[in-house]
């Protein structure tokens, strides 16, 4: 069962690999954007993990690792927006933000 795992962990970073290489570096951004919806969903599961880790009186290291996981993909969803935030008021008009030149 472990060498399946480590066969699909393998397989899904090379594909990620070869699939975000083929990006122009036009569209990082915009897929950036739609990752967020996935590291949500991570935080969800990660959330509702722990949840069970506490219920049924779980080990000191599931704790930590379920902790860990709820803190990094909320680092990777703030920051998801923050980025997508900055790529959008780009393009809006110096007359919409009250800016003259």
């Amino acid at each position: 069962m472990e060498i399946m795992l480590v066969f699909v962990l393998i397989l899904a970073s090379f594909l990620g690999f070869e699939l975000i290489s083929k990006v122009p570096s036009q569209l990082h951004t915009p897929l950036m954007s739609g990752s967020n919806a996935i590291s949500g969903i991570t935080v969800v599961g990660a959330i509702l993990s722990l949840a069970g880790t506490f219920v049924a009186g779980g080990e000191t290291a599931r704790i930590v690792l379920g902790t860990l996981a709820v803190f990094f993909a909320t680092i990777n969803v703030v920051g998801g927006y923050m980025v997508t935030d900055r790529m959008l008021s780009m393009f809006t008009s110096a007359k919409k933000e009250g800016k003259h030149d």
